[in-house]
């Protein structure tokens, strides 16, 4: 089993050579290559380019030029071409703007690299959508066993904030369409995430064009009211019971409750948390992480 590497083996270093638009010219290898070329990485994390900001762009480049240049690596697989690591988009507005040459800075990079630095230039310009976003962290923990922590040291977001992103791909392909063409926002959608019905009240979110506040009281009252169950009453607790209960509550910071059943040597452990960064940290700990 390949052993899981730490993300970021100088990812600050590796950023710097990529330039934000106010930032001055990086100096070295830069140099003009011809544009076909150029071929776009497979794995870029941003799926949706719109066309309109594409003629934007290339209307600009045809006047001022491409001022920044693409961040490119010798292609893996075929020789004399190169793959784009950063600056697809201006790659594809380019050709729109007939542009032959255009500038780059050649970088050797492996395929992590690659896909670390796509994923933070976009984030860090917010070119990428909550789903395209989610779909970048996957990547990096499916390809390269990168871990939720790891993620969230290298790219400065809570663990909680990428744990929410990651399970908007839970949803079904039908909701993740909508919130892709911007019928629904990541809010809606993480409402709907833990419902028995996404799909239809997803439909109903859209259709009465609903806020977040109003779709989490949908999925809050969604579904048939449960009949409550009929509990029986309840047995006072030992004092070593209580006490078992106090110190696991105090050792992780939520409500603990210890059930015997009677007439057993077994029973039931209840831990309650009371938001996602609470359940993060009780995933984390169970794993031995």
């Amino acid at each position: 089993m390949a052993e899981k590497r730490g993300l970021g083996r100088g990812l600050s270093a590796l950023m710097a050579d990529i330039e934000t638009p106010d930032s001055p010219k990086s100096s070295g290898s830069e140099r003009m290559i011809p544009i076909e070329r150029i071929e776009p990485n497979p794995d870029q994390p941003r799926r949706d380019f719109v066309k309109e900001d594409l003629h934007e762009l290339a209307e600009s480049i045809r006047v001022k030029g491409i001022i920044q240049p693409l961040i490119v690596r010798p292609h893996p697989s075929i020789s004399g071409k190169f793959e784009i690591v950063a600056g697809e988009r201006r790659w594809r507005a380019a050709q729109i703007a007939q542009i032959h040459e255009v500038p780059v800075v050649v970088r050797q990079l492996d395929d992590t690299e690659v896909l670390e630095i796509a994923i933070i230039e976009n984030i860090q310009r917010a070119d990428l959508n909550p789903l395209e976003e989610a779909m970048g962290y996957r990547q990096l923990q499916d390809k390269f066993g990168h871990t939720q922590e790891q993620l969230s040291t290298a790219l400065g977001k809570s663990r909680s904030h990428i744990a929410n992103l990651m399970r908007l791909l839970n949803l079904p392909e039908d909701v993740i369409r909508l919130l892709r063409n911007g019928d629904l926002t990541s809010g809606h959608a993480r409402a709907l995430i833990t419902t028995d019905n996404p799909s239809e009240l997803a439909r109903r979110v859209v259709k009465g064009g609903l806020s977040v506040r109003e779709t989490e009281r949908l999925a809050k009252s969604s579904g048939e009211p449960r009949k409550p169950k009929q509990r029986k009453p309840a047995v006072e607790k030992d004092p070593d019971t209580k006490a078992l209960e106090g110190d696991l509550a105090a050792t992780l910071k939520m409500g603990v409750s210890v059930d015997h059943i009677e007439g057993t040597e077994g029973g039931r452990l209840t831990i309650t948390y009371k938001s996602f960064d609470q359940l993060d940290e009780l995933c984390r700990l169970l794993a031995g992480n």
